[in-house]
């Protein structure tokens, strides 16, 4: 067995998506491309909620919210896969990784938790119509989304100071196209246990009571839609949260699968996949699965665009 360095690496080895030329070509237009409509779509977003009175209330909020979360949360990893693509030194340093990882982890969580906000935002418009103003002023709208970011990042950091505590063996190679704390986790050589309780707390107290919180307020919202008498009725009020269980759906799938699976049945290459989901697709399908149905949205879309033009 490899004995620890008695140094910590000033450094470490992204091993990336693949080392063949032409894979790493198709990841670079890919993942650019990708990363280009993510931000214009959800600066179209926050635009077009900014410009519209009648988008000023509490789910476009927490949407624009939502919107600075998927502007930022790929911007901690994809510039850098960019540019591990095309050179050859895929090093980044100790203090880089660790801000990587930060900053990477809080989004993610806060994530988690607005979504699960906007399944309560839509419990008390579609169950407590008459009483959702006062349900959702906002004093509430700020004070829960103040302490979705706060839980989030102090989270966060107390996984990257136990993650960074750990010796790491003489390898500095992460098997990973950014830095995560279940591949750190696989490469230490120390004893991991208090950071895999951490981690299954910390996914536990964030993701699973976020879905949970989601799930019931949809079995709440589902039950009071079966009540409505009109099949058009129905149809009308499901479409108004169809859109969020799609993207609830989406990410909690990919989170849980990452931070609850035992890492005995971790596979560096399922990783990688399901990292890439949540990572860089969802942020940029979440504006669009939000927008494409939604009428005040694509006018006021179509009326900037009119006035531009």
């Amino acid at each position: 067995m490899e004995e620890a360095n008695q140094t910590f690496p000033e450094r470490f080895i992204l091993l990336g998506l693949s080392n063949v030329l032409y894979l790493q070509a198709i990841f670079f237009i890919v993942f650019l491309v990708m990363y280009i409509i993510t931000l214009s779509v959800n600066l179209l977003l926050i635009i077009v909620v900014s410009i519209n009175p009648r988008l000023h209330t509490p789910m476009y909020f927490f949407l624009i919210n939502l919107s600075i979360i998927d502007i930022c949360f790929p911007s901690t990893t994809v510039p850098k896969i960019l540019v591990n693509t095309l050179v050859k030194d895929r090093s980044i340093s100790l203090l880089g990784c660790a801000g990587q990882m930060f900053f990477h982890l809080a989004l993610g969580s806060t994530e988690c938790l607005i979504l699960a906000i906007m399944a309560y935002d839509r419990f008390a418009a579609i169950c407590r119509p008459l009483h959702y103003k006062t349900i959702m002023n906002k004093m509430l709208c700020v004070s829960l989304t103040a302490g979705a970011w706060s839980i989030s990042f102090l989270n966060s950091a107390l996984q990257v100071v136990l993650t960074f505590q750990l010796p790491y063996c003489n390898s500095r190679h992460v098997n990973h196209f950014f830095c995560e704390v279940p591949p750190f986790l696989q490469m230490a050589c120390g004893d991991t246990l208090l950071n895999t309780i951490a981690m299954y707390i910390a996914a536990g107290a964030v993701a699973m009571s976020s879905f949970f919180l989601t799930l019931i307020s949809y079995v709440y919202i589902i039950s009071n839609i079966l009540k409505i008498s009109s099949s058009q009725g129905r149809l009308k009020t499901f479409s108004t949260c169809g859109s969020h269980l799609t993207v609830v759906t989406l990410y909690y799938g990919t989170i849980m699968s990452m931070y609850l699976t035992p890492h005995s049945n971790h596979s560096p290459e399922i990783d990688k996949t399901v990292s890439i989901l949540y990572t860089a697709v969802t942020p940029m399908l979440n504006p669009i699965v939000y927008s494409i149905r939604n009428k005040d949205v694509i006018n006021t879309v179509k009326y900037t665009m009119h006035k531009i033009l």
